[in-house]
Order: structure tokens, then C-alpha cells, then sequence
């Protein structure tokens, strides 16, 4: 068991009077100035969805301020945020893994913030990744100027998880992100402190910050290191870096891949932008981007739900009474049924189930689909096959099923809401919402049955795989 300091130290403001002011007065009135002129994302989307993370510049405000006020004008007002962790990738300290403060708060000009030692603390304990370096904390600039903004916006009502990155190896970046991963949830917002390209001339800047801010939207980390290799291939004159805080970065990205996030650009300008000090020769780029947790929710009409009814009926009649599959039918809307998801289709004679096959999201529409799934469902094999004499007697139910969204805690599976899927290598097996309805379980017994009797990986087999959770819309003949 790793060991950490046990004297108070408050961590001062090191950087006021050089990246921001050093008084209140005069720093509250900066930070006004610069929220009355920040940029909001007014699309629809950003609107509906969760903030879970923000890209921000870490310049002095007189540089990046304006682009930094525009990812935190997202923050919804009102949002109770329980902590705030913000990665910086450390300026003057190479060092394998993450620097974590555990021996007091932190504070501005605004007030004093108070750390969460006893996460980092536990962080000491979860990984030898995560280590005591307060020299690292003390001198750097790129997470200190952060601080003021998230005063300004949450008041100091959140307890801060301050991580700096020493690495330089993105295979670290990536076991950094798995330990980290299962506190990037809802209750907490995440800010990530980088700037973009450094030193070019002012338009080699705009178009090299534009394919770097792509390639992190583009939500894969492999690709965003593809980019910035080839940002450097170019040659570019003065180029000295693509983004600066790439590890951060890296690291986020390897949290947030393949899962339901949407990345969106806010504001983009570089130091060139600045009236009083700007120099187009020689400038430092600036992104803010937001990211949103996906929650896309299916919008199916009644006359799509009859029409899967209907073809999934037809599918199984033509199949029970001559044994051989029909064509497909073709979809008569432009809606839901012509995009590629998930469904199950569940078949019940004189009200008992008589068989139910389902898939994923793959490469079949949903017209495909259920009409491939509901012939399946006649004849599954844990069940005696549908016969022509059961036809009247045979109702149908659709479930069409949302992204899987993989998680980190049974705490994220809400009973009723979610079905859940686990994988472990070859084995999987996954759950409807309305078994846990039908069946009454709580969520450990939810995913043991899964675990045991689904996917063969035993009662607790789910403690060490990969477990997914999705939605589902219900719907049956009547």
C-alpha cells in the first residue's frame, strides 16, 4: 500500500498576476466581461443532453479567456456537479503516470476550493500510476487557470479532483483512462486543459487546429494520434506542437471510445485573435469543444409499430406453412425501420412464450431485421416449433433496442429501463428491460441470471466482464 503525506497544504495561487488577475475585484470583473462575450452552442442537441466534459485552453485570459468562457457558458445554471476533475498535462515535470494532490485544497483570489483527498488518495491505492508529486502541482499553470472559471460558474459548491499527466506514452494515457473511466458518470463534470498548435504564423494555425479539433471530435484515439503525426510531417514553419496537452486529451478519448458521446466544436480562435496583443507571425491556437453524453431516443410511430407487426407476422406464417422463408418485404416509410438497430421478437402462444431471438445493431435495417428474427423465433430451439394449428392463437412482441452503452458500476442499471448485455470473450448474453418486470429481481440478481444462465460465465462471472446496457421500445399485437 502506497503512502502520502498527512501535513495540510494548501495549495496558493501560484499564477495570478500573470495569466489572470491577482485580485478578486478585478478578476470577477474580467471573468463577467468574458462570459458576456462568450459563445453559446444554440443547436438543439447541446440543449438535451448531459455535459459530461469540456476542452478548454489554459493561455492567459487575455490570450484564450473568451475561448475558455465559451466551453464553460455550457454548464447548465443550476447543475449540481458532486466533483470536478481536471486533467493537465504537466509543462516542466516528465514522469511516469498521473500526479494526484492529497494533503489540502486548493485556492484563488476567489476563495479556497476543497480537494477530494480522499478520492486521491484512493487513487494512490488503486493504481501505482497515480502518485504524489506536489512540485508538479505547485508550478503548473495549465490546471491553476481553470480554477477561477469554475468559481465563477459553480461558486465553490464541488470538491475538485486535480490530476496532472507526467506521461509521455500513450499506452499509459490508455491504463490511466481505464482506472479513471468509472468516475466519468453524470454526477461529475470533467475539464480537460489544453491549448492547440503552437508557434506557427496565423493561417498555418487555423488550418492545422482545425484537422486536430476533427480528429478529437471524431471521438478515436488512434486516430487523433494519426493527425497529429501528420501535422508534424507536414513541416509547417515554427511548428513546435499540434496540442500541447495531448495526453490529456488522449486520455479522455480513451474513456469516452465506443461509447455514446458527441463531440462538439464551440469556438476556435489563436493568439493572433487578441486586439491589444495579438501577432499573426507567431501564434498559439485555442479550441473549446463540449462533450455530451448521447441519449438518443427512438422515435417510432404507431403506423411503423403496425407495420413491423405485420411484417414479422407475415415472415412467420409464410415460414410455418411451407417451410422456407419468404422475400423480404420492403419498408413502406422513410422512418426508423431504414435504419440499422437492434430488436427481439418475442412470440406467445395462448399467452406463453414460444420462442424470442434478437441482435444487436450490425449491418441489417430494422425492416430486415425483425422479419429475419421473427422466422428465428418460430422455430427456437429451447421451445417446441410454432405449428400452422397455433397460428391464430400467436401474438407477437417487438422490442427494438437503443445503442449498447458499456458501464463501469451496477449502480448505472436502472431496473425496468435497461437491458443488459455481458461479454466476456466469446461468451455473452443479455437480458430484455421486462425480464427484470417480470421477474421481480434486484440488479445483482438481474446479472447473475444473466451472467449464469445466459451467457455461462456462472453466477458472478459479470464481476470481471464487460457489461452493457440499452433501452428498449416494447410493443405488441393487440
Amino acid at each position: 500500500m502506497k503512502s502520502w503525506s498527512t501535513k495540510n497544504e494548501l495549495r496558493e495561487a501560484q499564477f495570478a498576476g500573470q495569466f489572470y488577475p491577482d485580485n478578486k475585484p478585478e478578476l470577477t470583473k474580467q471573468l463577467a466581461t468574458l462570459f458576456e462575450g462568450a459563445k453559446s452552442l444554440t443547436n438543439s442537441f447541446a440543449k438535451k443532453q448531459m455535459l459530461q466534459a469540456i476542452i478548454v485552453p489554459h493561455a492567459g485570459y487575455i490570450f484564450s479567456g473568451e475561448v475558455a468562457a465559451s466551453a464553460y457558458l455550457q454548464i447548465p445554471d443550476n447543475t449540481n456537479y458532486k466533483r470536478v476533475f481536471v486533467l493537465a498535462s504537466s509543462h516542466r515535470y516528465s514522469f511516469n503516470g498521473a500526479a494526484v494532490y492529497c494533503t489540502g485544497n486548493y485556492k484563488t483570489p476567489l476563495g479556497e476550493i476543497k480537494v477530494d483527498t480522499q478520492l486521491t488518495k484512493d487513487l494512490l491505492k488503486l493504481s501505482e500510476l497515480f502518485i504524489e508529486h506536489n512540485e508538479a502541482h505547485e508550478s503548473e499553470h495549465s490546471l491553476e487557470v481553470q480554477l477561477p472559471f469554475l468559481q465563477h460558474k459553480l461558486g465553490n459548491n464541488f470538491l475538485l479532483v486535480p490530476i496532472i499527466l507526467g506521461t509521455h506514452d500513450a499506452e499509459t494515457c490508455k491504463k490511466i483512462a481505464t482506472k479513471l473511466k468509472q468516475w466519468f458518470t453524470p454526477e461529475n463534470l470533467w475539464v480537460i486543459s489544453t491549448d492547440f498548435s503552437h508557434y506557427p504564423e496565423y493561417e498555418n494555425a487555423c488550418k492545422v487546429d482545425e484537422l486536430t479539433a476533427i480528429a478529437i471530435c471524431s471521438n478515436q484515439p488512434e486516430r487523433l494520434q494519426s493527425v497529429l503525426r501528420e501535422n508534424k510531417s507536414i513541416k509547417i514553419n515554427n511548428l513546435a506542437t499540434s496540442l500541447c496537452g495531448w495526453t490529456s486529451v488522449l486520455t479522455l478519448l480513451y474513456i469516452t471510445e465506443n461509447r455514446e458521446y458527441t463531440f462538439e466544436k464551440i469556438l476556435y480562435q489563436n493568439s493572433g485573435d487578441s486586439k491589444k496583443y495579438g501577432n499573426k507571425n507567431r501564434v498559439v491556437g485555442y479550441w473549446s469543444i463540449a462533450v455530451y453524453e448521447n441519449k438518443k431516443a427512438f422515435n417510432i410511430t404507431d403506423e411503423e409499430k403496425k407495420e413491423l407487426l405485420e411484417k414479422a407476422h407475415t415472415a412467420i406464417s409464410t415460414y410455418v406453412n411451407t417451410g422456407e422463408k419468404g422475400k423480404l418485404l420492403p419498408p413502406k416509410s422513410s422512418g426508423i425501420v431504414n435504419e440499422i438497430t437492434g430488436a427481439f421478437v418475442s412470440i406467445y402462444i395462448e399467452g406463453k412464450l414460444r420462442g424470442c431471438i434478437g441482435g444487436f445493431a450490425q449491418k441489417k435495417t430494422l425492416n430486415d431485421l425483425v422479419q429475419d428474427m421473427a422466422v428465428s423465433a418460430s422455430h427456437d430451439r429451447r421451445f417446441t416449433a410454432v405449428q400452422p394449428e397455433e397460428l391464430e392463437n400467436m401474438e407477437l412482441e417487438i422490442s427494438v433496442l437503443s445503442p449498447l452503452k458499456r458501464i463501469n458500476s451496477p449502480s448505472e442499471i436502472e431496473l425496468e429501463k435497461h437491458g443488459i448485455y455481458i461479454k466476456d470473450g466469446i461468451s455473452s448474453g443479455t437480458f430484455l428491460p421486462q425480464v427484470a418486470t417480470k421477474t421481480g429481481w434486484n440488479v445483482e440478481e438481474f446479472l447473475g441470471h444473466c451472467s449464469r444462465d445466459k451467457a455461462g460465465l456462472g453466477w458472478n462471472g459479470w464481476k470481471t466482464a464487460e457489461i452493457y446496457t440499452y433501452e428498449a421500445v416494447v410493443f405488441r399485437e393487440k
